[in-house]
């Protein structure tokens, strides 16, 4: 069974940054992309990243310049670096992984708390 694992998350002052892990597990295919969400209170969830494994970035425009996404394609991870953190970016952040079967599912993650705060 697929498991996707995030740590990395807590507090930060504004201007801080932390860099967040996910973690895929259990997976016998490969991982052809991942994703970034990230869900604040009351809100709707929000795509941030996505990486594929050939390499291809999309961001979107709230973190473009700010968070970077990248793989580690030998050990089924993907890391988001977050810089000059602001206090909107406090949520809880998932990852999602799309996995080809062949046919492609989708896996989320449980998040991981990230709270901007000075």
């Amino acid at each position: 069974q697929v498991q996707l694992v995030e740590s990395g998350g807590g507090m930060a002052q504004p201007g801080g940054s932390l860099r967040l892990s996910c973690v895929a597990s259990g997976s016998t295919f490969p991982i052809y992309f991942m994703n970034w969400f990230r869900q604040a209170p009351g809100k709707e969830r929000e795509f941030l990243a996505r990486i594929t494994s050939h390499g291809s970035i999309n961001y979107a425009d709230s973190v473009q310049g700010r968070f970077t996404v990248s793989n580690d394609n030998s050990a089924n991870t993907s890391y988001l670096q977050m810089n000059n953190l602001k206090p909107e970016d406090t949520a809880v952040y998932i990852c999602n992984a799309g996995i080809l079967t062949p046919k492609l599912l989708n896996y989320w993650g449980q998040g991981t708390q990230v709270t901007v705060s000075s």
